[in-house]
């Protein structure tokens, strides 16, 4: 499939490392012009370094006036990714108000936050557009020690369904993309355990994690015009986990 992004401005969330950095890198490749979002900022200089075209913004997305910001100064945005996310995995009874406060607002409420900005100036400008949010199979299926991530993503996926119904008639469209385990960082937190990771692999019916290319591909085909029809779409890329 030949994509080619060349003229859009993209904005990717998270994109210091893991699938973000590939995907920004990706994006890069195919001539889009990427913003990359961290708030590391040795992550973005390594990204940088990698591909010099890729451009910068640090922030901290838990700072809501801060990341309002920090959009606002790079509008306008075509496409935009909303990759940035934390897991804060402990069994339900140890759950915390801390653990919560930062899971929802960097799994939830920045995606809001973020896509407001966004979408209000595709509104302005009439110019469509395409929004994507990384979910989870955490969203549609309950997972062991994942009770305040799993929580996040199902309301990420709610959003994510108002979104698209409330932004398509400007023709913003707006779709996730839904992962099994993908070993980056964040996900070697819960799944480092080989005894433990055996038993999620045993439940997958292709027998094994995501790559992260697997997971950039979708991303890329539901930020293209390749995917002008599909709106408010949770794409799983599970290797089947969920229809078990």
């Amino acid at each position: 499939m030949n994509i080619n992004f060349e003229g859009k401005r993209i904005l990717v969330t998270g994109a210091g490392q893991g699938i973000g950095r590939e995907l920004a890198l990706r994006l890069s490749k195919y001539k889009g012009e990427v913003f990359a979002l961290s708030k590391t900022e040795k992550n973005l200089d390594s990204l940088v370094t990698a591909d010099p075209k890729i451009q910068p913004v640090c922030v901290d997305l838990r700072d809501w006036d801060a990341t309002r910001k920090a959009i606002q100064n790079i509008l306008p945005i075509d496409l935009l990714v909303n990759n940035a996310g934390v897991a804060c995995l402990t069994p339900f009874l140890d759950a915390t108000p801390e653990g919560f406060d930062l899971t929802f607002d960097v799994n939830v409420k920045a995606v809001l936050n973020v896509s407001q900005v966004v979408a209000k100036s595709m509104i302005e400008r009439k110019s469509g557009g395409s929004i994507v949010n990384i979910s989870s199979q955490a969203g549609q299926a309950a997972l062991k020690d994942h009770a305040v991530y799993c929580a996040s993503k199902g309301a990420l996926d709610m959003l994510l369904k108002t979104m698209a119904l409330e932004l398509g008639p400007h023709n913003i469209r707006v779709n996730a993309v839904s992962p099994t385990v993908v070993m980056t960082e964040m996900g070697k937190l819960g799944w480092s355990d080989p005894q433990k990771a055996q038993e999620m692999i045993s439940k997958i019916p292709l027998g094994r994690f995501a790559e992260v290319d697997e997971v950039v591909d979708p991303i890329i085909y539901l930020l293209s015009d390749r995917s002008s029809m599909i709106n408010g779409a949770c794409l799983l890329v599970d290797g089947g986990f969920v229809a078990c």
